[in-house]
């Protein structure tokens, strides 16, 4: 016969034993910035928005349900997101965070047009105008 080590019962008020901690992998990052964008949001901070922050954020609104909105902060609320990428800090409404995990924000510029874009890997679809959009 083989003798099988005995496991103790924790006496009342003892912690049981506990096993090994997982090693815990890293979050993906909520969002990141392209280095357009960090060029123009690099920009937009050393001249007019100088000492302010751009804040992202999800509304609804449009044709498909929601709409991104920036505006610029003085500082991260208590409800914002810290976002630092390629050296430059933008915010994200804690909010809208399940909406825009892994997207990323590019600066395009075309023949009539220039402006920020997002790719979001949540997006189930636009609407015909790309104003709006829904998860």
């Amino acid at each position: 016969m083989s003798a099988t080590p005995a496991t103790a019962t924790p006496l009342r008020g003892e912690s049981a034993p506990t096993a090994a901690a997982r090693p815990r992998r890293p979050l993906p990052p909520l969002m990141s910035l392209s280095e357009a964008a960090a060029d123009r949001l690099r920009a937009l901070y050393a001249r007019g928005e100088a000492g302010r922050l751009l804040r992202i954020t999800v509304s609804t609104k449009g044709c498909s349900g929601m709409s991104y909105v920036m505006e610029f902060a003085s500082a991260a609320g208590p409800g914002d997101e810290v976002v630092t990428d390629k050296g430059v800090t933008v915010l994200v409404d804690r909010k809208a965070s399940l909406f825009l995990i892994g997207t990323v924000m590019d600066y395009e510029v075309k023949a009539l047009s220039a402006g920020f874009t997002f790719t979001n890997p949540n997006e189930k679809g636009r609407c015909g105008c790309g104003e709006s959009f829904h998860v």
